[in-house]
């Protein structure tokens, strides 16, 4: 609790922080200052005060802390005369937007900034203004940054922290320089160019005829240009340095654009256009991670149903990924079509744009990448940040470890988790340097400038993503890198470079590349992902009376293992119109409703259908009798522990199984109704769905979000086909 709280400033901030802190009863006492007499009379007949007085000196006294809410550039006044107080142990804190001012102004009037003084930027507004806009809400969900300083009293940051976060905002503590430079990027200098702007037009003989015909983007300039000119002018001038500097930024940037040719422009104008959602994504994505428990995404899939009909699933997102990494380091311009426009491609589609690859779309599936050749890649201006997607981050470290620039890649919550060392560990013994948070876990820091040297590597267990980051890293390694892999695993980065002209050696289960040669652009159809039809294979063979057909869908040998395993378990799978489309074999899927019976899973065929799991365990409990599975400790360490969590969920809805360290029994029975989680795993949530088909009741499964991480279009294609799954409607 907080004794004695005085607002100095009651216009729009300063008052919704008073009437915000006095509704939530902090505070004992709530006490307005202000120079204007009906402002003071307002602040007090809407309840956004307690009281007010018009002598600062009376108001401070016995106060506990001091929020100053005047503009910029009255600040030295009023920190001229707090300072020949005796304000005690208040706490001092301000709202102004430009931080390294107010710690000028308020180190000259005190002679040293003082312990207790808490600078903060609240990052909030309103079209309206003054005290009778206040709005105890106003600062929900909003930015708040404090600035303390190396002597700023921790005990003073907590309390003035806590005051925000009781308005509900969110709040980040930051240096005063960064905070400065921040705010002329991102609020400063675009006010600064439309105010400019609109001035300049203005100015022209036939301002007239600009104005009648203004397009919607000069109308968002005009509406920015019509902000208070005297505030603005305002925090120009406190913030001036900053502004210049990033202003200089911004000319040569212009000054580039202007001397660059149609490539150039097409760069800018491609990564600006996805720059927006992009830096959303992350964001966002920080926040629901955050935030899951209380915003969880819920699936609610109803029981019973029968499949029929002919779909599509997406691209496959295996070749997706490794399209946009080969079509980048190739010479010449790569189409892509049928590229999966889900979350995880797109992560990596990003970090080759941040890399300064021009890359077009993706629109309706077709991508257009303009390649820089294998030592073409430019260093990201920043963290490359790859989602959930570990396939993004396990290739990209190979192929960023013979770069001559540092790379740091992150990841959200989920991949965050996951074990790294089984590429870094023997990228190291090729002569990379990399650094990685504790047991191996991202980010990974990949640092430049050291040169590769060729490894012959067997695997200690068989993982495509780890084959594939070490045949990347070995285009640039000095000598032949050469992997071995105990059991067959998927071989689209072998068939890729191979369709880009790069030669591949593969003899059985060893593969080997040497540098020297060169990628050359290509024409790529990427097929349907065989791991998102394995949904609807599974759901067709549980579902009586049903038939579906899965067109166009990738048939790789080292990817069948799912179709492997249901034909061995009784299921009714053809192949028809067998195709080879660049490179890679292609089918039509027909499926038909069978009885299943439980097996004992071949270890050779787990590497083949290891992403195909979860969906498989809905097999098994649909099957009649025992299913096995051993060798699959892979599963432990997916995006979720998939073996301990289907297993949970299995056993939530009255199914009999008994997860082992390396696998899982299962045994076949009646599927009840029930709550399951998908612990933020894509497969986890749609196998749940698929298991509704054959439920006694309805099936509500929680934490589904990450589904779009996979497969964009899920819940439409249930829909189209009969199973009956939909997001429950948020309360």
């Amino acid at each position: 609790m907080i004794g004695r709280l005085v607002v100095v400033g009651l216009g729009l901030i300063g008052g919704s922080f008073a009437k915000g802190l006095r509704e939530s009863g902090l505070c004992r006492e709530v006490v307005g200052v202000d120079l204007d007499p009906q402002s003071r009379r307002l602040a007090v007949e809407l309840g956004v005060v307690d009281r007010c007085e018009d002598d600062l000196a009376v108001a401070c006294q016995g106060a506990d802390v001091i929020q100053l809410a005047v503009p910029i550039l009255a600040m030295e006044k009023l920190l001229a005369r707090l300072a020949t107080m005796d304000l005690g142990q208040a706490i001092l804190t301000d709202v102004g937007s430009a931080k390294g001012n107010v710690v000028r102004a308020a180190t000259e009037a005190f002679g040293g900034m003082p312990a207790r003084f808490v600078p903060g930027h609240p990052i909030a507004g309103s079209e309206q203004s003054g005290v009778e806009a206040s709005n105890a809400e106003l600062f929900r969900r909003h930015k708040v940054i404090l600035t303390p300083l190396e002597q700023t009293d921790p005990a003073a940051l907590a309390v003035v922290d806590r005051l925000w976060r009781e308005l509900g905002a969110d709040v980040e503590h930051m240096q005063v320089e960064r905070h400065d430079e921040v705010l002329a990027a991102t609020s400063h200098l675009p006010h600064l160019l439309a105010f400019g702007l609109v001035d300049s037009l203005a100015k022209r003989n036939e301002n007239l005829e600009i104005f009648r015909y203004a397009a919607g983007g000069f109308r968002d300039f005009t509406r920015i240009a019509g902000s208070d000119p005297v505030m603005w002018h305002d925090i120009f001038l406190a913030n001036r340095e900053a502004v210049l500097r990033t202003l200089d930024t911004f000319r040569s940037d212009l000054d580039a654009l202007r001397d660059g040719d149609g490539h150039q422009l097409l760069g800018v104008f491609t990564r600006a256009r996805v720059a927006r959602e992009h830096f959303s994504k992350i964001l966002a994505r920080r926040a629901y991670v955050d935030a899951m428990n209380s915003n969880d995404l819920i699936f609610l899939a109803q029981p019973g149903g029968s499949l029929s009909g002919r779909i599509r699933v997406p691209g496959d997102k295996s070749i997706s990924h490794r399209s946009i990494m080969l079509g980048s380091l190739a010479e010449g311009v790569t189409e892509v079509e049928g590229f999966l426009e889900g979350e995880d491609a797109l992560a990596t589609l990003q970090a080759f744009r941040d890399m300064g690859v021009v890359i077009e779309g993706p629109h309706h599936g077709r991508v257009t990448i303009h390649g820089v050749g294998l030592h073409g890649l430019k260093p990201a201006p920043g963290p490359i940040y790859l989602g959930n997607s570990g396939t993004s981050m396990r290739l990209l470290s190979g192929l960023l470890a013979a770069q001559d620039f540092d790379s740091t890649l992150t990841g959200d919550a989920s991949l965050s988790k996951r074990p790294m060392n089984r590429v870094a560990n023997p990228l190291r013994e090729m002569g990379a340097v990399i650094e990685t948070a504790a047991e191996g876990r991202p980010p990974m820091t990949i640092r430049g400038g050291n040169k590769l040297k060729g490894l012959t590597y067997t695997m200690p267990m068989a993982s495509a993503q780890v084959k594939s980051c070490l045949l990347l890293a070995g285009l640039y390694a000095e000598g032949k890198t050469t992997v071995t892999e105990p059991a067959p695993t998927r071989d689209h980065t072998e068939r890729m470079l191979r369709g880009f002209g790069y030669p591949v050696t593969v003899n059985g289960a060893t593969a080997s590349v040497e540098s020297g040669s060169k990628l050359t652009a290509t024409h790529i159809e990427v097929p349907g992902d065989i791991s998102s039809s394995a949904f609807f294979l599974v759901a067709a063979s549980i579902a009586e009376g049903s038939e579906l057909v899965l067109e166009h869908v990738g048939i790789n040998p080292t990817r069948t293992g799912v179709i492997d395993i249901l034909r061995l378990m009784g299921a009714d799978i053809t192949l028809e119109n067998q195709r080879e489309v660049g490179g890679e074999p292609v089918a039509d899927l027909r499926v038909r409703a069978a009885k299943l019976k439980g097996i004992e899973i071949p270890e050779a065929l787990v590497p083949l259908a290891i992403d195909e799991f979860p969906v498989l365990f809905v097999a098994a409990a649909c099957a009649e009798g025992r299913t096995v599975l051993t060798g699959a400790e892979e599963l432990r360490v997916k995006e979720s522990d998939r073996i301990q969590v289907m297993a949970d969920g299995l056993i939530a809805l009255g199914v009999k199984c008994q997860p082992t360290p390396d696998g899982i029994i299962i045994d076949g029975g009646q599927i009840g109704g029930g709550e399951v989680h998908g612990h933020g795993d894509h497969r986890i949530a749609m196998a749940f769905s698929v298991a509704s088909l054959r439920a006694s009741a309805p099936i509500r499964i929680h934490d589904c979000a990450n589904v779009a991480t996979s497969f964009p279009n899920f819940l439409a294609l249930c829909a189209q086909v009969g199973i009956r799954v939909a997001q429950e409607a948020q309360s």
